[in-house]
C-alpha cells in the first residue's frame, strides 16, 4: 500500500471511532427504554463477541487463545467492569454528559502510562494534551454539582477501568506478538461471562425484544462493540496509549452534539468552548502526527 494512503488509514479510523462510538451513547439511552441495564450490556457483549469470531473464521485468523492471563484481565477491565460501569451510569445520567464523563479516560491513561509503559508527553505534545484535557473539563463542569452524584461517581470509575484496560493492552503488545483480531475477540468474549452472570443473578425487568430493539441491539453489537473495539486495539498498537487516548476525545463531543439536536436543547458556552478547545487539540495532535510521519518518510 502506498505511503500516502497509509498516513490517512489512521485519522479516517479515528474519525469512524468517534462517529461511532459518539452517536452510540444515544442509541445506548434509547435501548435501555427496552431493555435493563445488565443485560443490555451483557446482550450487546455477546452479540459483539459472535461477530468477532465469525470474522475470524471468514479471515482464516487462528482461534487460538495466546496470553489467557493478560487476556483475561484485559477482558475484565476494558469489557467487563468498563461495560457495566459505563451502561448502569447512562441510567443515571443523559447520554452526551455520561460520555463526556466517561472520556476522563484520556487523563487517567496518561497518568498510568507514564509509570507503567514508560510513555512521557513532549514539547508540543503537551500543549495538544492541555488543549483537549481543558477541553474537557469544561463540557464535565465538575464545580456543578446539581447533577447526579452517582452518574458522575460510575461514569468516572467506568473510565478508570478503560484506561487500565488500554495499558494492559500496550504492555501484552510490548511483551509478546498477539493477533489484534484475534485479541479483541477473546476479550470480548471473556468480559462478556461476568455480565452475562450479573444479568442473571441481579433481578432486573425482562428485555423486550421489539423490532426497535433488537435494529438497536445490532447496530451496537456488530459496528459500535466488534468493529469498534476492534479499531480501537488497532489504533492502541500503531501510537502510544496517551495519544490513542486523546484521539478519541471526538467521541464526547459527537455524543453530545447528538443529544443536544436529538432533545433541542441548547449548547452552553461552556460546553461549546470545550468542543472547540478538543477540536483544536485534536487538530494539533494530527498536525503532529503527520509531521513525524513527513520526517520518517524523508529519512
Amino acid at each position: 500500500m502506498p505511503t500516502s494512503r497509509k498516513r490517512w488509514l489512521l485519522p479516517l479510523g479515528l474519525l469512524i471511532l468517534s462517529i461511532t462510538w459518539g452517536y452510540t451513547w444515544v442509541l445506548a439511552k434509547q435501548a435501555l427504554t427496552y431493555a435493563p441495564p445488565f443485560a443490555f450490556a451483557a446482550e450487546r457483549c455477546v452479540g459483539g463477541a459472535l461477530a468477532l469470531f465469525l470474522a475470524l473464521r471468514l479471515m482464516g485468523r487462528p482461534l487460538k487463545l495466546v496470553a489467557p492471563g493478560p487476556t483475561l484481565a484485559i477482558g475484565l477491565f476494558q469489557i467487563t467492569g468498563f461495560m457495566a460501569l459505563s451502561t448502569w451510569a447512562l441510567v443515571e445520567g443523559g447520554a452526551g454528559k455520561t460520555a463526556v464523563l466517561i472520556f476522563t479516560m484520556p487523563l487517567w491513561t496518561l497518568l498510568l502510562a507514564w509509570p507503567v509503559l514508560g510513555e512521557r508527553i513532549r514539547g508540543t505534545q503537551w500543549l495538544a494534551a492541555a488543549s483537549t484535557l481543558t477541553g474537557l473539563l469544561l463540557i464535565i463542569e465538575p464545580w456543578n454539582m446539581h447533577t447526579s452524584l452517582l452518574s458522575k461517581f460510575l461514569g468516572v470509575t467506568a473510565a478508570l477501568c478503560w484506561a487500565i484496560g488500554t495499558v494492559l493492552v500496550k504492555r501484552l503488545r510490548s511483551r509478546q506478538p498477539v493477533d489484534l483480531l484475534s485479541l479483541s475477540t477473546w476479550q470480548m468474549l471473556i468480559g462478556a461471562v461476568p455480565l452475562i452472570l450479573l444479568a442473571v443473578v441481579i433481578p432486573e425487568r425482562p428485555t423486550d425484544w421489539s423490532a426497535a430493539y433488537i435494529g438497536i441491539l445490532a447496530f451496537i453489537s456488530v459496528i459500535s462493540t466488534a468493529m469498534g473495539w476492534w479499531l480501537w486495539i488497532t489504533l492502541l498498537d500503531r501510537v502510544p496509549a496517551w495519544e490513542a487516548s486523546l484521539s478519541v476525545l471526538g467521541t464526547p463531543v459527537v455524543a453530545i452534539v447528538s443529544s443536544r439536536l436529538m432533545m433541542g436543547e441548547e449548547f452552553k458556552l461552556s460546553e461549546a468552548t470545550g468542543i472547540l478547545l478538543i477540536g483544536a487539540g485534536l487538530a494539533l495532535l494530527s498536525l503532529i502526527g503527520w509531521a513525524a510521519s513527513r520526517r520518517s518518510a524523508v529519512k
